[in-house]
């Protein structure tokens, strides 16, 4: 796949951009993202993380065996892929939970922008998905 993507240990050792007690303007941080691919912790909450993920295109399988992920679309859509065949698709200020061990990949229709929410250093695997 393309080295535009980190790769699992480095997705997972990532640190937050902002200490607590920081006011984080998140549009202005999707609005410095010029990258087809971006995916950053913004915040620490507790044992868990806030991310910013601005992309386009299709990121790879993968699943967190330890972790659910909230996704919440900001802007564009998102379709997320699960390798029993179905489909999700989120428009603007719709969100899902995807379970922990679900294998998955996300997919922007053109430039989308989500948060996700999900246990800080989530261990993530990639796999390969037939079919």
């Amino acid at each position: 796949m393309s080295s535009r993507f980190p790769s699992a240990d480095d997705y997972s050792a990532e640190k937050a951009r902002h200490p607590p007690l920081t006011v984080v303007d998140i549009r202005a941080e999707q609005a410095a993202v010029t990258e087809a691919y971006r995916n950053q912790v913004l915040l620490d909450v507790n044992s868990d993380c806030l991310r910013l993920a601005v992309f386009e295109g299709e990121y790879r399988w993968h699943h967190h065996p330890e972790s659910d992920e909230l996704f919440v679309v900001v802007a564009g859509t998102l379709q997320i892929d699960l390798a029993d065949g179905r489909r999700l698709e989120l428009g603007e200020w719709q969100s899902v939970v995807i379970p922990a061990g679900t294998v998955h990949r996300t997919r922007a229709v053109g430039r989308t922008v989500n948060l996700t929410y999900e246990q800080r250093a989530a261990r993530t695997e990639f796999v390969e998905v037939s079919g």
